[in-house]
């Protein structure tokens, strides 16, 4: 795609590495914040570099936050003994969205994956350990997607608490195998919440 100006096909490749955003979509925003006020463009930079310097994660859970713990964590009418276990704060929004879920969540940051060199070292598996090994924890949720990487990352921290003294179940599978939790719909994740099985009864299938 040849461009007439250096700037804005620097602007187009810029935006193009964004999830989700070709050339073409990056092109359209490109000529669309040109189109803009410049007031508009300068809080729309603002923000970015803002988020990108100041937000913080949760020293409990991982999850975005504005501050040290963040507004899950520090809530008082949470059951903290209740933890769930996701993949990124996506799947956080998800769950709160439904509206069942009570307890207190814990972000791995990814899921363990050889072929891309992500190893239990690379996410936040430890601190998940060390959470269940203070006693605090009576039940670990396992709510990753049901693939193959999902299901190899939750054998590996079932393996590593499985002496401690707690329940471990997953989330039903009304999720489908291979889907992503961010993109289920509210009432089938709900549901999947409340209906959810002993984590070990699965390893016996």
């Amino acid at each position: 795609m040849e461009l007439p100006s250096k700037l804005l096909e620097s602007a187009v490749n810029e935006i193009s590495q964004l999830p989700g955003i070709g050339k073409r979509t990056a092109l359209r925003l490109a000529l669309h914040l040109l189109k803009q006020p410049v007031e508009q463009t300068q809080i729309l930079a603002k923000s970015l570099e803002d988020l990108r310097k100041e937000v913080k994660y949760c020293k409990s859970c991982h999850n975005i936050s504005d501050t040290e713990l963040c507004g899950i964590c520090s809530n008082p009418k949470r059951d903290e003994k209740l933890v769930c276990v996701v993949e990124d704060v996506r799947d956080v929004m998800a769950i709160e969205n439904t509206g069942i879920f009570n307890g207190l969540y814990h972000v791995l940051g990814g899921k363990i994956n050889p072929i891309e060199g992500i190893g239990p070292s690379q996410l936040n598996i430890s601190s998940l350990v060390d959470k269940v090994n203070s006693g605090d924890v009576t039940e670990i949720i396992f709510a990753l997607s049901s693939t193959m990487e999902g299901d190899t990352t939750n054998f590996y921290i079932y393996k590593q608490i499985q002496n401690a003294n707690i329940k471990t179940s997953t989330i039903a599978r009304g999720i489908a195998v291979g889907d992503e939790l961010e993109y289920a719909d509210e009432v089938t994740l709900g549901r999947s919440l409340v209906q959810r099985i002993p984590y070990e009864s699965g390893l016996k299938n």
